[in-house]
């Protein structure tokens, strides 16, 4: 199955499954000097746009904390909801305290606990040295949904380490 996971924000982690093959990484979002507060969400509808199809996508359900954060991330996730509708994709919001104890054994693991959990379980992509060094939160994140979603949502997916 073609799966796309994202941390939805301004760094946008993102890990995708197409053909058995893992890829993941940060989009960035952020605005340019002088821009219009809407130009991220345009970026991002053309981010996505330019995505090859998954069959599932799964995000990080935003939370509604207020601020700037929750306000970007609720921006993102419409835009993503209006793309997998108009593509006919499924989509699975999955809370991040679900994702949390899933991977780390508690609800409230903080940022690098979970970037440990991914590296530990062996979800990063390796690198010729210290593959997880250098790992962003946000890649970690993401990658961390993708593993979820084939472990516990996709019947006929593998965990790659």
């Amino acid at each position: 199955m073609k799966l796309l996971a994202l941390d939805l924000g301004s760094h946008c982690g993102w890990a995708t499954f197409f053909d058995g093959i893992r890829h993941s990484g940060v989009e960035t979002f952020d605005l340019r000097r002088g821009e219009s507060p809407g130009m991220r969400f345009l970026r991002f509808h053309r981010w996505l746009v330019d995505l090859p199809k998954p069959e599932l996508c799964l995000f990080e359900q935003a939370h509604h904390r207020g601020g700037f954060s929750t306000a970007v991330a609720l921006g993102f996730q419409a835009h993503l909801l209006s793309w997998c509708a108009q593509n006919g994709i499924e989509h699975q919001p999955i809370h991040t305290a679900t994702l949390k104890k899933w991977l780390t054994g508690h609800g409230h693991a903080g940022k690098p606990d979970m970037i440990a959990g991914v590296c530990r379980r062996g979800f990063h992509l390796a690198g010729p040295h210290d593959p997880c060094s250098g790992l962003d939160d946000n890649e970690a994140d993401a990658l961390a949904l993708l593993a979820y979603g084939q472990a516990n949502l996709v019947a006929d997916s593998v965990i790659v380490g």
